[in-house]
């Protein structure tokens, strides 16, 4: 059986991991880190980027290059986060014609799902290149607070780049794993988890092998992301303060900006103050412009104070939900990059009033979660059960556009809840259910996830009728509501299947295209392969002429020199079939060489 793989398709990067010997371990990329970054990227020339490559391009070509599409994954263009990201990424968002949010580079639409496959493609490539077999199956991990298109649009991905998603698992959820916690060891325990893109939150119940989650709450717009943007602010306000030049408007100029404040952000976490030097950022009216400034730990935590505060709501909400008090959690996993910031610490210490855990690399403990979750899958760990919740409660509309709960949010999956409804006007003899998801009184505020219609009802006094509306939600998340008139048993049902946007056809398209590329990727390692064994021959071929040449006939060197000058040539022009030919003829010619010596040893 071939291996399942978990992965922790990051914000900002992405890690991968699997079971071995027992033990979960991350594997490395083909570049030999243990981190890839999540971005993508279309060169100058139309060739794809993903990872360290995409990332080292960014500032030469920003308007191709897509970082943090983590962000909107599964989301509508008009949303206001959107649009509040939308002002701060140098590349174009569009709205696709079903007004989900689309990506532009080199002229070409991307939906969101499509640019994460790419991700995913590469993690795949990598891990098959690691392990020596196909890898077609993955436990990937998302944000608990993820909603149902998101968690459908991070499965579409998976499936363009060649992957059966065999379940979504919740970030926090994961890192719990990832922490072997001894089975005779009951304990309750809050996963912080603020990343690069997102925070969560969740409360957990282990023992015995058995990890219950209590509750989950979070903000799926809420990360390092934003801490970046904020330092990135202040630069570019000074910056302006003094030399009347925005930077804003140049994008090269921008994203070498926000390199530079990502980077500060990371050396601020283990040192007290950091300069800041971005020579020739600008060109003003007397020449080149150059940022110069020093950022203290102090003032840092002034520009993002409002973002770690933002973090309280949720860990309070989570414990209210949970039915807990802070004197009941024994212990606190930190988890994400963010978290490795001083004051972000010190606002979870003063949550809990509890020590952190940050054994387990708080960047790799959600993949090392999800390598154990694929285990648990296919029979190669024993003895762990994972019991999770619904992140978001689920309802139907109801007079007056109300959102009348029937499941609602940390309620433990697999779940069945119903509930009595009737009709509002008289005679009615149809109704339309309308299902939604999320935590706001207005049915409209929430995001759709179907709608049907049950009729053939008998015309009756308003209030009178009673329906019935059951949901039931499996374990993976899919959600089945049913609706039945109590007089006649007549039923309608409907199975939610959420959307990312994308039609079938689409996502077809995007699979076979994900093929092709996997294919051309491989007939362009093997001509690279070719090339450079290409360039040695020629190289052994001249080193044996410095060595031995004067041992050889004068057309003997003649030959091999004039057949290393071919060779030569085809390299630089790079055309795989000359090079193949040359190739073949300097090897007979050598192989002249070496019979040459022969004959002179036996006489």
């Amino acid at each position: 059986m071939s291996k399942v793989i978990g992965i922790d398709l990051g914000t900002t990067n992405s890690v991968m991991a699997v079971m071995e010997g027992g033990m979960p371990m991350v594997i490395p990329n083909a570049e030999g880190d243990r981190l890839t970054p999540s971005v993508v990227a279309i060169g100058k020339n139309g060739e794809r980027l993903v990872g360290k490559a995409a990332r080292r391009q960014a500032i030469t070509n920003p308007e191709n290059t897509v970082f943090s599409i983590k962000r909107f994954m599964g989301r509508k263009f008009a949303d206001s986060t959107v649009q509040y990201d939308r002002a701060r990424v140098p590349y174009r968002l569009t709205a696709a014609p079903n007004s989900d949010v689309w990506v532009s580079m080199n002229g070409r639409e991307y939906p969101p799902p499509e640019i994460s496959a790419m991700i995913l493609q590469k993690l795949k490539q990598d891990a098959e290149n690691y392990l020596g077999e196909p890898v077609t199956q993955a436990v990937i991990s998302v944000p608990a607070y993820f909603n149902d298109s998101q968690r459908q649009a991070t499965k579409e991905a998976g499936r363009i780049a060649g992957l059966e998603v065999l379940r979504i698992l919740n970030e926090p959820t994961a890192s719990a794993l990832a922490y072997d916690f001894p089975p005779e060891r009951r304990e309750t325990i809050a996963v912080y988890d603020l990343g690069g893109g997102t925070f969560d939150i969740s409360i957990l119940d282990l023992g015995a092998g058995v990890f219950e989650v209590l509750a989950t709450n979070g903000d799926t717009h809420l990360g390092g992301d934003d801490f970046d943007r904020r330092i990135v602010d202040w630069l570019c306000n000074e910056f302006e303060r003094e030399h009347g030049i925005d930077l804003r408007e140049d994008r090269l100029a921008l994203q070498r900006v926000k390199e530079a404040a990502e980077q500060a952000k990371i050396e601020l976490s283990t040192r007290l103050q950091t300069d800041i030097n971005l020579s020739f950022i600008a060109q003003g009216p007397r020449g080149p412009k150059h940022l110069h400034m020093t950022l203290t730990r102090a003032q840092l935590k002034q520009l993002v104070e409002d973002l770690i505060e933002r973090t309280v709501a949720p860990c309070r909400q989570a414990m209210l939900d949970a039915e807990l008090k802070t004197t009941d959690i024994d212990e606190v996993i930190l988890v994400g990059g963010q978290i490795r910031m001083p004051a972000v610490q010190e606002k979870v210490k003063s949550i809990f009033g509890k020590l952190l855990l940050t054994e387990v690399n708080p960047e790799e403990a959600v993949s090392l979660g999800a390598g154990i979750q694929a285990g648990v899958l296919v029979g190669e760990v024993k003895n762990l059960l994972l019991i999770d919740v619904t992140p978001l409660t689920l309802s139907i509309e109801t007079k007056g556009g109300i959102a009348s709960p029937i499941i609602r949010r940390n309620t433990t999956i697999p779940a069945r809840k119903s509930q009595i409804f009737t009709t509002s006007r008289e005679d009615q003899t149809g109704v339309e259910i309308v299902v939604v998801q999320g935590e706001r009184v207005m049915a409209v505020e929430n995001t759709v996830l179907g709608r049907f219609v049950l009729d053939g009802i008998p015309p009756a006094p308003r209030g009178e009728p009673k329906i019935e509306v059951a949901f039931k939600i499996d374990a993976d998340g899919v959600i089945e509501v049913t609706a039945q008139d109590q007089a006649t048993s007549k039923e309608q049902h409907i199975t939610v299947t959420a959307s990312s946007g994308l039609s079938e056809e689409e996502i077809e398209r995007m699979v076979a295209e994900a093929k092709e590329h996997d294919k051309r990727n491989w007939q362009r390692r093997q001509e690279i392969k070719t090339l450079n064994r290409a360039d040695s021959m020629a190289y052994q071929a001249e080193k044996t002429l410095e060595r031995y040449g004067d041992r050889l006939t004068p057309a003997l060197q003649s030959k091999v020199r004039s057949k290393v000058a071919v060779l030569r040539q085809a390299l630089r022009v790079g055309e795989i079939e000359k090079v193949e030919q040359a190739m073949r003829e300097l090897d007979e010619t050598t192989r002249m060489i070496a019979r040459d010596f022969s004959v002179k040893r036996e006489a």
